[in-house]
């Protein structure tokens, strides 16, 4: 394949925030090239969207079932090759599904849906189609997220004894559903499923823990709740977790920590050593072994894994951020696609980026939260599904 991958967008328009993030992610290696898009479930919006991102207009669509209809009947190498999903999370399963069933590949902002019984549905669509889906846990991408995972799979700290586990955001201190457009769906039961919080931002804490750990999620103990008045889903918690290694944890997501803007940091104790992460100084990784000097892991440098160094695109000493490991996870997401053969299973795990079976497991930890917050039980399996 010669030219760029060509790229359809469900939602996303001008007034929403992580469309652009990413529109922006994808494009960042000129690799794909976005080419249209049903951008609003309003036509009017969706039509000014497509003019201010320069789109054909014939290819900008009043919706998403236009959209994937209209396609499939261009030429084979002028239609889109896959979808990105960006849509409140009721919006998920409808478009994804109708996508794959259509023949075409599926990128989709986390959580995968609005309910854990969605998310299998859509498991099973994914199955059936043989095509890639991958869900944007953005936090996998960064080089040294990658640098960290390979550390401890390597044994550098021994074998995994605690981890701590932290999303600590403000912007829901007080109560503004009525005024700002991001607050009033992810805090409405109705758009967000049953997570507020635990959903939007206990997703990505639990996949960091797992991702970087090589562990999984046995148990978990749950305190679920809802701070600011009149808000209907949870805006803070904290937990207990139990490891499949016997190993312990403790989560905590909160979106009401006023004066915190996206503190997201992890730490995973070995019987050997420690690693160390935090999201807002994302170019470091500290190691510390047990009677030996603290190590420093910095982005860019050729003592790191290849691992960190395919996810890495500056010389050190030049910050990569945000955008920078979300397109990460498009890319990886692209390469997937280009070696897709009809009959060809793809492994996510060789590609490394999140897929579907990741978005099960979120959906099944945010109803497990919930489970045991709303328990007697000190301890509630974790499944997974």
């Amino acid at each position: 394949m010669s030219k760029k991958l060509r790229m359809g967008m469900i939602g996303g328009s001008t007034e929403a925030f992580i469309g652009a993030v990413h529109r922006k992610a994808a494009a960042l290696d000129g690799e794909i090239e976005l080419v249209c898009g049903a951008f609003s479930s309003d036509p009017k919006k969706s039509k000014a969207t497509g003019q201010a991102l320069y789109i054909d207009p014939k290819r900008v669509y009043a919706s998403y079932a236009e959209m994937i209809e209209q396609e499939k009947l261009l030429p084979e190498n002028e239609r889109m090759q896959f979808v990105s999903i960006v849509t409140p999370n009721h919006v998920h399963l409808a478009p994804a599904q109708m996508a794959l069933e259509n023949g075409f590949h599926v990128i989709i902002d986390k959580p995968l849906a609005f309910s854990l019984a969605e998310a299998k549905t859509l498991r099973k669509v994914v199955e059936k189609s043989g095509l890639v889906l991958a869900l944007t846990h953005t936090y996998t991408g960064y080089p040294m997220v990658k640098e960290a995972r390979q550390l401890v799979k390597q044994g550098k700290i021994g074998k995994v004894r605690k981890v701590y586990v932290e999303y600590h955001q403000g912007w829901l201190t007080n109560f503004i559903e009525g005024n700002n457009k991001q607050a009033s769906w992810r805090t409405d039961p109705k758009r967000s499923g049953l997570g507020g919080a635990i959903g939007d931002i206990g997703t990505h804490a639990a996949n960091l823990a797992e991702y970087i750990s090589g562990l999984e999620i046995a148990e978990i103990s749950a305190d679920l709740n809802i701070v600011v008045k009149g808000r209907q889903l949870d805006d803070d918690s904290a937990m207990l977790l139990r490891f499949n290694n016997g190993a312990t944890g403790i989560l905590s997501a909160t979106q009401i920590a006023a004066g915190e803007e996206n503190n997201h940091n992890i730490r995973i104790y070995g019987d050997k050593g420690a690693i160390v992460w935090r999201q807002e100084e994302p170019n470091t990784l500290l190691v510390r072994v047990y009677g030996k000097p603290n190590e420093v892991y910095r982005t860019g440098w050729d003592y790191l894994s290849d691992a960190a160094k395919l996810n890495t695109r500056t010389p050190w000493g030049h910050p990569e951020g945000y955008l920078e490991a979300f397109a990460n996870l498009y890319l990886a997401f692209g390469r997937a696609v280009r070696a897709w053969k009809p009959g060809k299973k793809i492994d996510p795990v060789k590609f490394d980026f999140p897929d579907v079976n990741d978005g099960v497991r979120g959906m099944a930890f945010v109803e497990t939260v919930i489970k045991s917050a709303n328990s007697n039980r000190k301890w509630t399996k974790f499944k997974g599904e």
